[in-house]
């Protein structure tokens, strides 16, 4: 059964906006770190749970999340444009949000003209964060309105020019603006209800990969869709494995990752490219379809077996087009999603 499931945001924006700054300040006071002892590992995502309002005396908000997963977003933190672009030119869209920093003394540059162009093609919806707004001697106003005119040449219009796009000065450095950025964060993934089905198999994609001497070959895996099972048989970017463990980014072992879950898994043969994606469905099919290969060149089988092998590999394999076809399907649905509202 489909339920609203956390949103994946990434970080973008020119260099030494504070898109590091950013991400390393939530991830030290976030609620979710808090939880797990206020340490993360460099896993490539974390997440983090955005504070209730019912602390201040005001109503909390009513959430259709599952209470473990209500108010966490999760945030891809891997090195900027480069790997975004990378797994979306594999098709891979592993994000629903993006955040683009821009520094309030500097406005737009040429690498933040290059992240919006990057959002833009990858079709989701973006937040607008003016970073170094504690800055001493800077017209803090007066940048505003010169970043929002700048932004409207690259065709992205702000609220308060009558787009869709929220704008909010945040320091980064200081923690000013923070929590507002992640309501917003909130508030914009309330509105495009991004969903999944815990209840299917594992769908998902490869953040970031890489052999530990100690580990073997080990690969973040954020999941898109689906649960990842430990024991479940892997086959990505054509590469062979079986999850002989996984952890979250809190370094805890885990036995499942459910929608929108990052992790870091053990058992691949060899190192996953970025950007492949993971279809346990998929493998499913092929894995079973290759036994009853198997089974049906034995000897030991009668023709009616034959007969009912030869059935159930030609389901088999019409399953594994299906699962091809859904798998685009869904790709163009979540980009529909974040495009149409």
């Amino acid at each position: 059964m489909e339920q609203l499931r956390p949103p994946v945001v990434t970080i973008l924006g020119h260099v030494d906006h504070g898109k590091t700054t950013l991400l390393d300040f939530i991830r030290k006071t976030s609620v979710a770190a808090k939880e797990h002892g206020g340490i993360t590992q460099a896993i490539g995502a974390y997440q983090a749970r955005v504070q209730g309002t019912g602390d201040s005396g005001q109503k909390e908000k009513k959430s259709s999340l599952q209470p473990e997963t209500s108010n966490l977003i999760t945030f891809i933190d891997t090195p900027g444009h480069a790997a975004f672009e990378k797994m979306r030119s594999r098709g891979a869209e592993a994000c629903d949000i993006a955040v683009l920093v821009v520094a309030v003394e500097d406005g737009v540059m040429p690498q933040t003209v290059e992240a919006i162009k990057h959002i833009q093609s990858a079709g989701i919806p973006m937040i607008v964060a003016v970073n170094k707004v504690d800055l001493p001697g800077v017209d803090v106003k007066v940048q505003l309105e010169k970043i929002k005119k700048q932004l409207s040449d690259q065709k992205v219009l702000v609220e308060e020019y009558g787009g869709d796009v929220p704008i909010v000065p945040i320091s980064a450095k200081t923690g000013q603006g923070v929590e507002d950025l992640l309501e917003t964060i909130n508030l914009v993934a309330e509105i495009h209800e991004f969903k999944g089905n815990p209840e299917l198999l594992a769908l998902g994609v490869i953040i970031e990969s890489r052999v530990d001497k100690f580990k073997g070959a080990i690969a973040t895996v954020l999941v898109r869709d689906g649960t990842l099972k430990k024991g479940d048989n892997l086959m990505v970017g054509g590469v062979k494995g079986k999850v002989r463990g996984m952890f979250d980014f809190a370094g805890r072992a885990v036995d499942l990752a459910g929608p929108s879950m990052p992790v870091e898994v053990l058992g691949f043969e060899s190192v996953p490219p970025v950007g492949a994606k993971l279809h346990l469905a998929r493998t499913v099919a092929r894995r079973a379809e290759r036994s009853i290969v198997t089974l049906a060149k034995s000897e030991k089988i009668n023709v009616n077996a034959q007969i009912y092998i030869n059935r159930l590999s030609d389901w088999l394999f019409t399953l594994a087009r299906y699962v091809n076809k859904l798998d685009n399907i869904k790709e163009v649905v979540w980009k529909g999603r974040s495009t149409s509202k």
